[in-house]
This record gives C-alpha cells, sequence and structure tokens, in this order.
C-alpha cells in the first residue's frame, strides 16, 4: 500500500525563508563583526605522539573518515536495492568524510589559513543537511532545489571569512549563522512541518551529540587537565562524527522504508 503524501501547508515554505531571512539580516544589523580569536588556535593537548604533532586533535578526525565511507557504502548499497538516496544524502555523506583529512591538517599547525580547510568541507555539509531537512518536511522538490544554492551561500561564508582575515578585518558572523541553523531548524521544522520520513529522535539524538561536542570543545584544558592525556577538543571530534552518523542512520531508515515499498 502506498504511503499517502501529506500536505504541507502553503504558508509554511514562505514562513520558513521569511525566517532565516530575518535572522540573517538580524546577525548583521545587530552583532557586531566578529574577527577569528587567534586564542582559539591554542588547544591544552600539544603532545607529539609517533611524530605527530597535536596527535589525538589530528587522529581523532579519523573518526569522520569512517563515518563519511561508512555513510557512502550505505547509501551505494541502498541504491543498489532500488531506493533513491537524494543527492543531499550523498552530498552530506562525502562532505563528512572530507572533513576528516580537512580538520586533521588544521590541526597539525593549527593557524587562522590552515583552519579555512577544516572548515570548508564542514559547511557543505551542515548545508547539504539543511537542504535534506527541507526536502524532507517541506517536499522533495524544495529539497532538490535548495541543495546547490545553499552549498554555493555556504561556501561563500567561508570565502568571505577568508578575505576579510586577509584583509585584516575577520568577519565570522556570516560563517557562524551558517553553522548553527541547522540547529534552529530541526526544532522549527519538526514544530511547524513535521519531518515526513527522517524520525526526529534521529535527529533529536544528533543535535544531542552535537551539543555535547560543542561543550566539549569549550572544556577542552578542563578535560586535559583531569586526564593528562587527551583535552576536550579531541572529544569533541569523536561527539561531533557520532551526531554525523546518526544523522546517516536516519537517510538510511528513510531508504529501508522506500525499498520495502517498491518490493
Amino acid at each position: 500500500m502506498s504511503e499517502v503524501p501529506r500536505v504541507v501547508p502553503p504558508w509554511a515554505g514562505t514562513a520558513l525563508l521569511l525566517f532565516v531571512a530575518v535572522a540573517v539580516v538580524a546577525t548583521f544589523l545587530i552583532v557586531p563583526s566578529i574577527p577569528q580569536d587567534p586564542a582559539y588556535h591554542r588547544f591544552a593537548d600539544a603532545h607529539t605522539l609517533l611524530g605527530i604533532p597535536h596527535f589525538w586533535n589530528v587522529a581523532s578526525n579519523a573518526a569522520f573518515v569512517v563515518v563519511g565511507v561508512a555513510g557512502l557504502v550505505l547509501l551505494t548499497r541502498a541504491s543498489r536495492r532500488g531506493a533513491c538516496p537524494e543527492p543531499a544524502e550523498w552530498l552530506f555523506c562525502a562532505a563528512i568524510l572530507l572533513v576528516g583529512p580537512g580538520s586533521a591538517w588544521y590541526h597539525l599547525d593549527p593557524t587562522t589559513e590552515s583552519l579555512f580547510w577544516d572548515r570548508l568541507p564542514m559547511t557543505v555539509g551542515f548545508m547539504a543537511l539543511t537542504s535534506a531537512l527541507f526536502g524532507d518536511a517541506l517536499g522533495a522538490r524544495w529539497g532538490r532545489g535548495s541543495l546547490w544554492p545553499l552549498v554555493a551561500v555556504g561556501v561563500a561564508t567561508v570565502l568571505y571569512w577568508r578575505f576579510t582575515e586577509q584583509a585584516g578585518v575577520g568577519d565570522l558572523r556570516a560563517y557562524g549563522l551558517v553553522q548553527f541553523l541547522p540547529l534552529v531548524l530541526i526544532p522549527v521544522l519538526g514544530a511547524v512541518c513535521r519531518f515526513r520520513k527522517y524520525r526526529f529522535r534521529y535527529l533529536g539524538l544528533a543535535l544531542l551529540f552535537y551539543l555535547l561536542a560543542k561543550g566539549m570543545e569549550v572544556g577542552d584544558l578542563s578535560l586535559f587537565e583531569a586526564t593528562g592525556w587527551i583535552g576536550g577538543h579531541a572529544v569533541k571530534h569523536l561527539f561531533a562524527a557520532l551526531a554525523c552518523g546518526v544523522v546517516i542512520l536516519a537517510f538510511v531508515e528513510r531508504l529501508g522504508k522506500t525499498d520495502a515499498r517498491a518490493r
């Protein structure tokens, strides 16, 4: 028996776009420019192990590679069974895979210049996830139509930040908005439109892991002082990778439902 599509209120998409537009404008009108703090690059754990400086901050990025590869494999298997992964789902997994080497490169020699290669794939991942959420809550046309414009905007925010830093007037506002937009959209979309195929329990768990990751980032020094061998930033990578893995589980479950209906 085929699933009866849920009708999204016609005002929902317009209201959501208006919400995002207001958030963007308010950010630039109310919040002053935010340059990159040089102190951000001074992580608690600076140990060299196996000839690798900042070893745990570098090595913990392997979690992103594992999660990204696993996601691509699972999507490929689902595709071979007749399911149809959305472009945003493919791009999300690929972006998470690229976060691994990008972040590892940054942590080998943490500077504002090398931080660009850490943030670029992360931003693509955030925008791919936002597009996927649009598609599930508002309809596939919304998701597919928003993907590349959102990715372009996301990449532009990182390029803008890099340009302003090189010009001596660094401004992180646009990048910060892109990073935290999915955190706001998950509960907003869930409340206004409701997700059709992504289970909110997965998205909620992913949100929890991501918040834990940010908490570990803030507690970098505290954890290092408590353990004497690993800082909070390395653990942040693990929680962030877990968050991405849970999102991919939501993708896989959606595809499993599609596959079951096709049989």
